[in-house]
């Protein structure tokens, strides 16, 4: 078969953008890039309140449904996924976050003595997330602004994210104007991938100035089943079209896997690369034993905090059509108003227990009565408001299997949110602190009443009980197909993202990220695919 492309990218995701169009743009090379989902170009990915209807199911999602998780009581919840061009950065909240600087200290200091003459401390990630970034306030030597990523302040800010900010400070937490900058705690307005009310994803940032660039082949509906491995160098992949027809593609560089923290590990195991008790039960010809992939999932635990508030105010609740038409109008018509807004306005990275500690919970406000889609009817409908609180350094690991030799079926996932003791207890002393942000003034002047937690259920083992029921997936699964040190029995990247012991395979999604930063993932997601085309590039 004759070789059409010089590399193939699996995964058209926060990260796969980035990688393909760096190769083509900056390399000159015949790229195909391949995304199991659909066109990133519909009015609702594009506007900032689409969010919640992304969450409660259309096709740009798909949902991955864990396996019983004992020490949640059996309980099953959704890890959504984008299933679009751009991924989570065409589905997502769109908050621009980075992590702090110790989360790639770390990441440095894990992978010391085997580095390969490529550094991951912060000094050696921050040109590339200053070098992406178009800043509409800021310009420092932490912000760029001549980037392709828009990066802006939020276009509308609701009255009762304000009270929630004033409220935390007087809680006694300082005001931050940028939680990317020096000091990552406090509370303020977050920052958004976004301009005048339009979506900056990586497709729109990364692959839409392409689209008249003949070396750049996409191929959406198209779903990466394995990778060709021959005479021990990755040379392409197999995949599935619309029809559900598997073609092959072949490459003369490099395959490099970008479908994130879910599917990167199933594909690298129906390839034969994982762990070959594992890969022997389905029948699959283990060609590199790597016990590490599909290990080490980590993500973000979150529980909400819900209210309703006296009166109107906010954004939406059911029946509120009228107010939806007028505000979608002022959008269209002056690209102003409520639509602007993604709804996760006001934030804050709090230490309950030690103030001045890196922080252990970051909270997101969202003006309304926001619940996860199973659990909707425990809630009163109106006019509300709703607290998140995350641990942001999860101790708590999970695992991704498979669950057929059929590369079609989805994988067996199961993510143990909050099942480390230290995980429970951060986020019980997070549910504690922003419980009392609903008590203080000015906020507690709006509230009606707390919904969830039940008022009066405030005992340790209650909280606990609750959280248990009622926690879910931040949507930042990481860690599956990590990088390591030489000697790393778990290690399945070397810290230039190249798969151990097959020549030609590297990935570039949140897989391969040792520990989960400290905040939001999608910044951090595409700052890795604008490595790894560097590394591929010469260029590290």
């Amino acid at each position: 078969m004759a070789v059409e492309f010089d590399y193939i990218v699996a995964g058209g995701g926060a990260s796969g953008c980035v990688a393909a169009a760096r190769l083509v743009a900056d390399g000159g090379h015949k790229v195909l890039l391949l995304e199991a989902g659909y066109s990133n170009k519909h009015p609702l990915l594009d506007m900032p309140p689409g969010i919640f209807k992304m969450i409660n199911g259309t096709k740009f999602m798909r949902y991955h449904k864990t396996v019983e998780q004992d020490h949640l009581g059996g309980r099953v919840h959704d890890i959504p996924q984008g299933h679009v061009l751009g991924g989570g950065s065409s589905v997502n909240a769109q908050v621009y976050m980075r992590g702090r600087p110790s989360d790639y200290d770390a990441w440095h200091e894990e992978l010391r003595g085997s580095n390969d003459g490529v550094d991951w401390d912060w000094n050696a990630v921050l040109p590339h997330f200053r070098g992406m970034e178009d800043n509409n306030r800021l310009h420092n030597d932490r912000h760029g602004t001549h980037g392709p990523l828009l990066v802006s302040d939020p276009g509308h800010i609701d009255s009762l994210s304000r009270l929630f900010v004033q409220a935390v400070q007087g809680m006694g937490e300082p005001f931050s104007a940028d939680f990317n900058g020096a000091q990552q705690r406090g509370v303020g307005f977050y920052q958004f991938m976004n301009r005048h009310g339009r979506r900056s994803s990586s497709a729109y940032a990364y692959i839409e100035p392409l689209k008249d660039n003949p070396n750049l082949t996409i191929r959406l509906q198209s779903e990466v089943q394995s990778v060709v491995i021959e005479n021990g160098k990755a040379v392409g992949v197999r995949y599935a079209d619309k029809s559900g027809i598997v073609h092959t593609a072949r490459c003369s560089g490099e395959v490099i896997l970008s479908a994130g923290s879910l599917i990167t590990p199933k594909i690298l195991m129906h390839s034969g690369i994982g762990p070959a008790d594992h890969l022997g039960e389905f029948g699959i010809d283990c060609k590199v034993d790597l016990p590490g992939v599909g290990e080490n999932l980590v993500d973000h635990p979150e529980v909400p905090i819900t209210a309703r508030i006296k009166g109107k105010g906010g954004y939406y609740k059911q029946g509120d059509g009228w107010r939806m038409l007028k505000n979608g109008l002022q959008f269209k018509l002056f690209g102003s108003g409520p639509i602007t807004s993604a709804g996760v306005e006001a934030g804050a990275f709090v230490n309950p227990t030690d103030p001045e500690a890196d922080p252990t919970i970051q909270a997101f406000c969202v003006p309304i009565v926001y619940v996860d889609r199973d659990t909707k009817h425990l809630v009163e409908d109106g006019y509300g408001l709703t607290v998140t609180t995350v641990v942001v350094k999860p101790k708590s690991r999970g695992t991704v299997k498979l669950a057929s030799a059929d590369p079609k079926a989805m994988p067996l996932v199961s993510p143990n949110l909050l099942k480390a003791k230290e995980d429970m207890d951060a986020m019980v002393e997070g549910q504690r602190f922003f419980l009392k942000a609903f008590q203080s003034t000015p906020l507690a002047e709006r509230i009606d009443k707390v919904m969830l937690p039940k008022p009066g259920e405030d005992s340790d083992d209650e909280i606990r009980a609750y959280c248990r029921r009622f926690v879910k997936t931040n949507y930042h699964p990481a860690g599956t197909a990590k990088m390591g040190k030489d000697g790393d029995p778990m290690a399945v990247l070397d810290p230039r993202m190249r798969v151990r012991g097959v020549d030609g395979l590297r990935v570039c999604d949140l897989s391969a990220m040792p520990d989960i930063n400290a905040g939001n993932t999608q910044a951090p997601a595409m700052m890795m695919g604008d490595r790894c085309a560097d590394m591929v590039l010469g260029r590290l």
